[in-house]
C-alpha cells in the first residue's frame, strides 16, 4: 500500500511539473544562455557596448539573432555552442527586456 501511495504521489508531481509553463522555463534558460554567451559583448542588460562596437540587442527577434549569429564572424564561437532551441530561448528573453 505504501508503494502505491508513493507511485501516485510521483505521478502527481510529474503531472504538476509538466503543467508548469514552458515559456517560463525558456525565459529562465534564455537569461542564463544570454549571460553566458552574449553579455560579455552586448552587456548584461543587453544595452550594447559602443566601445566594442557591439549593438544593443534588447527586443531583438529570433530572425535578427539567427542572422547575426549565422553571418557575423564575431559570433563564430557562439554559433558553435548554441543550438536553434537555445537561440529561441535567448530571443524570448531579449523580447521581454524593456
Amino acid at each position: 500500500m505504501k508503494n502505491i501511495k508513493l507511485a501516485v504521489f510521483a505521478i502527481i508531481m510529474l503531472a504538476l511539473l509538466l503543467c508548469v509553463s514552458s515559456p517560463a522555463w525558456a525565459q529562465e534558460d534564455g537569461a542564463a544562455l544570454y549571460k553566458t554567451n552574449c553579455a560579455i559583448c552586448h552587456n548584461t542588460d543587453a544595452s550594447g557596448k559602443p566601445a566594442m562596437k557591439s549593438p544593443a540587442v534588447k527586443g531583438k527577434t529570433l530572425a535578427d539573432i539567427q542572422k547575426a549569429v549565422s553571418t557575423d564572424p564575431k559570433h563564430s564561437s557562439v554559433k558553435s555552442k548554441v543550438n536553434e532551441d537555445q537561440l529561441k530561448a535567448i530571443a524570448e528573453y531579449l523580447k521581454g527586456l524593456k
